[in-house]
């Protein structure tokens, strides 16, 4: 099988052509396809696919096999995968498993309309909302130095959230427009150096508490910015922009 690796923000992911749809979706085959050790390694792998009403389809897996629900730099990559395919020029339309996507792309910068959210939710002090994959967002300081693996997975699996598993992220303000963020991704169970949608659902905790309309992040794996329009409760017109890059290709057996 012919696969590409793409990564954004150093959330890596294994890129297939499916629109011959012969890749087997296997979870086995696909958890072994994103080992670290056995395989190609990614924290996902992403299958692109033909529809009929759109430039392309997502159909995105978490790294234990799992297919699971939006990921905005799995989107991101997808959309670099799909201009590296001639798929479109530079702007397109997707549909994933949250629905409808735009996309624009200029100089390796991708730039990618999420979802709209309706609301925030609040459990405590933090924040729980859905930018495509469900989030938790806590603020923290000194988040260099936080233990996110241990804080994140505690979260993830208490009682309330154990059955469909959540993201964790944990947030730190750098400066008026700029805020920091680590998650901790279910799926993966662990730390990755970026969360699209975690990047984007923090973004909008702090854009609704400074009333923003945009917002520079850092992540382990790189910066990223988020834009979107606050009206009463909910958000709209939201879009995730950075880099996305091809880091190689190859061929696997899949036996």
């Amino acid at each position: 099988m012919e696969f590409y690796k793409y990564q954004g923000t150093g959330n890596d992911f294994v890129m297939v052509d499916n629109r011959d749809l012969q890749f087997p979706k296997d979870k086995n085959i696909i958890e072994k396809l994103c080992d670290r050790r056995f395989g190609i390694g990614a924290d996902g792998l992403i299958l692109l696919e033909n529809d009929d009403q759109y430039d392309f389809k997502m159909v995105y897996y978490n790294s234990d096999g799992g297919e699971s629900t939006m990921c905005g730099n799995g989107g991101r990559c997808l959309v670099a995968f799909a201009f590296f395919l001639d798929i479109f020029e530079d702007r397109c339309k997707f549909i994933a498993i949250d629905g409808e996507h735009e996309a624009e792309i200029h100089n390796g910068i991708v730039k990618l309309k999420m979802i709209d959210v309706d609301s925030i939710s609040y459990d405590g002090t933090d924040s729980v909302l859905n930018t495509g994959s469900p989030h938790y967002v806590k603020y923290v300081n000194d988040l260099e130095n936080f233990k996110v693996f241990a804080e994140g997975n505690g979260i993830r699996n208490s009682e309330n959230y154990r059955e469909k598993g959540i993201n964790v992220n944990f947030v730190e303000k750098i400066s008026d427009n700029e805020i920091f963020v680590r998650t901790y991704e279910r799926g993966v169970e662990d730390e990755t150096y970026s969360c699209g949608t975690g990047v984007t659902a923090s973004a909008l905790t702090f854009l609704q508490k400074d009333n923003l309309t945009s917002v520079k992040v850092k992540t382990l794996g790189g910066n990223l910015k988020v834009y979107a329009e606050k009206s009463g409760d909910s958000f709209l017109n939201i879009w995730l922009e950075g880099p996305a890059k091809q880091v190689f290709k190859g061929k696997i057996d899949l036996l």
